[in-house]
């Protein structure tokens, strides 16, 4: 998400941000030969946003005149499939350049909220989904990155379905639960939390406390992924390419998961 005031007299964050933390743990990269998946959108005019601009384009050069292509793009940091980093909501801390290179490469841990999101746009990834993946598939890494899959990639093509705009304005998307996030930070140390809807909070929910918990903590938010609902539920690795812009409130990226 991008929003254009700043967050001066908002409530204190829940969790007190740390000036640094450890670096997550390097995810280790499967043996050539398995599958990869990218779990970017196309970055292209148009694409859905939150409360500013959707990205726009323009020709820079002119094959047929100037002997190559070359295109001007202008758009917001939190466009497309990007990142939030910590300097999103705590300009103190990491923006887009200065997160560790480590915290880049994860174990990914795939939550499926998809049957539920397809009867309740407002539902969350609970603190019960989290505990019912470990039931299953044993504990969340340190280092982690927990990608929530809710079916909602598939509206991208449509801005108004994608943020669940109803008919009084109002937008519903899955997002996650303030606990569960508590959890992930406190009792499992995650590198950060992605998800397949253009807010890791609740589209309903405007003040925005998964990402003062998420980031206040210094990890980082992906946004708008696409296709997480092909990898394995363990066993993946992301790359997050997110590019290290200056001073970065984040910024689109590209993801690639291989198993």
């Amino acid at each position: 998400m991008c929003t254009a005031h700043n967050h001066e007299g908002q409530p204190a964050p829940a969790v007190d941000p740390p000036q640094a933390r450890r670096p997550a743990r390097l995810g280790s990269l499967p043996a050539p030969g398995g599958r990869v998946a990218d779990l970017t959108h196309r970055f292209r005019a148009g694409f859905p946003v939150a409360r500013f601009e959707p990205p726009r384009r323009e020709a820079a050069a002119d094959f047929a005149r100037d002997g190559s292509q070359n295109q001007r793009w202008t758009f917001c940091e939190h466009s497309g499939t990007h990142v939030d980093a910590p300097a999103h909501f705590y300009p103190e801390l990491a923006d887009a350049s200065q997160l560790p290179p480590a915290a880049l490469v994860v174990p990914v841990v795939v939550i499926d909220v998809a049957e539920r999101a397809a009867g309740d746009p407002d539902t969350l990834l609970e603190l019960a989904d989290l505990r019912r993946h470990e039931s299953r598939h044993g504990e969340i890494p340190a280092g982690a990155g927990v990608f929530m899959h809710s079916g909602w990639d598939v509206r991208a093509a449509d801005p108004a379905a994608f943020a669940g705009v109803d008919a009084d304005g109002a937008a519903h998307s899955p997002g996650c639960a303030p606990d569960a996030v508590d959890w992930l930070v406190s009792e499992r140390d995650v590198a950060c939390i992605g998800v397949d809807t253009l807010s890791i909070d609740a589209g309903i929910d405007t003040s925005y406390p998964v990402h003062r918990r998420l980031l206040g903590a210094s990890r980082y938010a992906i946004e708008c992924l696409a296709g997480v609902g092909a990898l394995p539920a363990t066993g993946a690795t992301a790359v997050v390419g997110v590019v290290p812009w200056e001073n970065g409130s984040g910024g689109p990226c590209r993801v690639l998961a291989s198993w």
